[in-house]
């Protein structure tokens, strides 16, 4: 009887948290291009042909393949699954539907220059950095008039009951990012930085947005491209996410 009893228990606590919910929200989409850049290839001929990336393709691309790689562990939603337009109230909206724990929106950096290279990881807090203010000023577009008011306010309210956790999971990912990515891919740590992104605000859960490299970068971009590139940012978020996971106190686990 007590072996049966420490097999039951040992399959309760070794099973897929399935009641924790993971929302990972692909940016832009739809007519919202996000970051666009101009890549040259060759084809078959040798000919070089000219090619635009879009910021929202790389990332539902990155975003399909952290949900399979979650999904054996937690329950995990995409915010769209295909190319199309979601606004930010939706994606937050979203959030609540599905009851998230979790959220986490996928992003690529651009800039006016081309030397800036790397990765970072943003959790919602105030500060006073004007260079995340450019990159907030990108991300929050669509946000204006009486709601960008409302926004300030509900941020404030937000940052009080999400800032704890969001920066733990933060750093979380990023050092797990870091470990996978930086020696393999040569890939300079920008940090985990606070910034003020509406999305996750409106999302009122503990959340992260990850800028995963520079697509103005011109050789950074090729490796944002790349198959492998996508594969192990993927697996390490999702390993990031399950180590924020193991730090959580225990919930009671209903065994009936």
């Amino acid at each position: 009887m007590k072996f049966l009893i420490l097999s039951f228990l040992f399959f309760i606590f070794s099973v897929p948290s399935f009641g924790f919910v993971v929302l990972i929200d692909p940016g832009h989409g739809g007519k919202e291009l996000g970051a666009v850049s101009t890549i040259y290839l060759k084809d078959r001929n040798g000919k070089k042909i000219k090619k635009k990336v879009y910021e929202k393709d790389l990332t539902l691309t990155l975003a399909k393949k952290i949900k399979q790689k979650l999904e054996k562990h937690f329950s995990t939603y995409l915010t769209r699954s295909f190319d199309r337009t979601v606004s930010l109230e939706k994606r937050a909206e979203l959030a609540d539907t599905v009851k998230a724990d979790l959220f986490i929106s996928i992003h690529f950096n651009s800039s006016s220059s081309h030397k800036f290279h790397g990765f970072e990881t943003y959790y919602l807090d105030n500060h006073d950095d004007k260079a995340i203010k450019k990159v907030e000023a990108i991300e929050n577009i669509g946000m204006e008039g009486e709601n960008k008011i409302i926004n300030h306010i509900l941020i404030d309210l937000v940052i009080k009951q999400t800032v704890g956790r969001s920066k733990k999971l933060a750093n979380s990912i990023h050092d797990t990012v870091g470990q996978k990515m930086q020696k393999r891919f040569r890939l300079r740590d920008r940090g985990v930085k606070p910034g003020l992104f509406y999305v996750l605000a409106l999302s009122k859960r503990p959340g992260v947005l990850v800028e995963a490299g520079f697509m103005s970068n011109p050789k950074e971009i090729f490796k944002i491209r790349s198959k492998a590139y996508l594969d192990v940012y993927a697996e390490s978020i999702a390993q990031g996410v399950v180590k924020y996971y193991g730090t959580l106190p225990p919930k009671e686990i209903p065994l009936f």
